[in-house]
């Protein structure tokens, strides 16, 4: 019998998929996600180029060609969302549909083929872009800029809270119909619409946070160009001199270059310059004391709105990692109480670092069913390149080191030593020893974690076992309890009773 990963259509648990179509002025996307979690995973995602904002300043229309190419892709949507058993499908529409004369009659043929739509105000679209960066990000503390075909969205996040936004028609493909002369006037221009929209915050200092499809190829492209080690574009981070620094670039780069960088789609190229050219202009304005490229924005911020409060203070990097080991691994229990048993060899560590340790111990065991002889590798890719948010390029890395050793890996490999060096990846190590020695000690059941302990006392490392659980100390836990040790710079004692 052949199984299928969706549920059927008359299954609609509280679990069951939900999805959100965005028809945006460039492009129109479905995504399927499952369930409505704190970090739902991605079922399905389908884009389409549409343009349908593509004439909009000069002719006040959305292009006739695109419309009919987004009714078609939209019925396929639906049709999609149905078959897979969505229980909940969201339609939303943002500048160029609000802003087309002929923006009412697109929607009345959405609603002849059963597709009902939310048009969303601009100021709509900045608050769900600041959720979508929240969701990511939670600590998120800046202005975050919504770029889209037909407009720009900048709203103030802080504190887990998402203030007033305004929105003003400098999406990506009207700034390429200004035809301006220069940043200069570029910046007239931005600073004229931003006046009038009563925009008067600025970034001092505070990150500025880069949302949507064309700064995020724009990030992809900054990465090719700097060789970045770890080219994952979530979380990205740039210094804010490095807008001006793309837009030179571009000026110079021969466009198949550019299609040769991956991820780049080759719609997106020709709006490259223009968005490099705002980015810039928005540096000047806002003075931000750097970009952080978030992957999350309004599709993902629909979500983060409707969840529970209680749900929202999740930490999504916590959930995702649990989700991931419970998924991957055979003592779903195991990682919060492999946290607890190890954390009093660390308790002088800050509260970001205990945080990548407790997502390294709920991953602790998601290489078991790899080849013996590539365990560690594959904690580290997982590491590295799992579907995780709330963690930068670095995090992965210790993430990754504690993984590798945990595993059996010797040594630092060299991914991880050109993003955090040789001493931050001696502490994920240790880690990775405690981890090893917990789990070798257990052998995954919950009873000799529960009862047993781990403390340094006067440079040793002691491990106290009650009972019959000091059977349990063999030849294969002591070598773990002295590899812990050591690289504590400690020596090894087992205490019983």
């Amino acid at each position: 019998m052949r199984l299928s990963p969706f549920r059927k259509r008359d299954a609609q648990p509280a679990d069951a998929p939900v999805a959100i179509i965005d028809i945006g002025s460039n492009s129109i996307r479905l995504v399927i996600y499952e369930g409505a979690g704190r970090i739902p995973s991605i079922l399905f995602n389908e884009k389409v180029m549409a343009g349908l904002g593509k004439g909009l300043g000069k002719t006040g229309m959305l292009d006739p060609g695109a419309v009919d190419r987004t009714v078609t892709a939209l019925a396929r949507f639906k049709r999609l969302a149905e078959d897979m058993g969505v229980a909940r499908l969201n339609t939303v529409a943002t500048a160029a549909v609000r802003d087309a004369a002929n923006g009412p009659d697109f929607l009345q043929r959405l609603g002849e083929i059963g597709l009902p739509v939310e048009l969303l105000p601009g100021t709509a679209e900045a608050s769900l872009a600041g959720h979508g960066v929240l969701a990511a990000i939670p600590e998120a503390d800046g202005i975050v800029g919504d770029l889209g075909g037909g407009s720009l969205e900048l709203v103030r996040v802080r504190d887990g809270k998402v203030g007033d936004g305004v929105s003003v028609p400098f999406g990506v493909l009207r700034v390429a119909a200004l035809k301006l002369s220069d940043g200069r006037a570029l910046d007239r221009a931005l600073d004229k619409a931003l006046d009038a929209a009563g925009w008067t915050e600025k970034a001092a200092g505070k990150p500025f946070y880069m949302v949507g499809g064309s700064w995020r190829a724009l990030a992809r492209l900054h990465m090719a160009l700097t060789d970045y080690t770890l080219p994952i574009v979530h979380h990205h981070v740039l210094a804010p001199s490095e807008a001006q620094r793309l837009v030179r670039a571009l000026a110079q780069l021969d466009p198949k270059r550019i299609k040769g960088v991956a991820g780049i789609a080759s719609s997106r190229i020709p709006a490259l310059g223009h968005s490099a050219s705002l980015l810039a202009a928005l540096v000047r304005r806002l003075d931000p004391g750097m970009l952080i490229v978030s992957a999350y924005g309004l599709r993902e911020g629909l979500l983060h709105r409707a969840l529970p409060p209680e749900v929202r203070r999740l930490d999504p990097l916590i959930e995702a990692t649990r989700e991931e080991g419970i998924r991957q691994g055979r003592f779903p229990e195991h990682g919060d109480l492999l946290q607890r048993w190890i954390t009093p060899l660390f308790g002088r560590e800050s509260a970001e670092l205990a945080r990548l340790r407790h997502a390294a111990c709920l991953l602790a065991d998601v290489g078991w069913r790899a080849h013996p002889e590539f365990r560690a590798e594959r904690g580290l890719d997982i590491a590295l390149h799992g579907n995780f948010v709330a963690i930068d390029a670095q995090g992965r890395a210790l993430l990754g080191q504690a993984l590798f050793t945990h595993f059996g890996g010797e040594g630092v490999p060299q991914i991880v030593e050109r993003l955090i060096g040789r001493d931050m990846a001696a502490q994920a190590m240790r880690w990775g020893y405690a981890m090893r020695l917990g789990q070798r000690l257990s052998g995954g059941v919950p009873g000799p974690l529960e009862t047993s302990s781990l403390a340094v006392e006067q440079g040793r490392v002691v491990l106290r076992l009650l009972g019959e659980d000091v059977a349990l100390y063999g030849e294969a836990v002591e070598r773990r309890h002295k590899l812990l040790a050591e690289s504590l710079g400690c020596t090894h004692e087992l205490r019983a009773g």
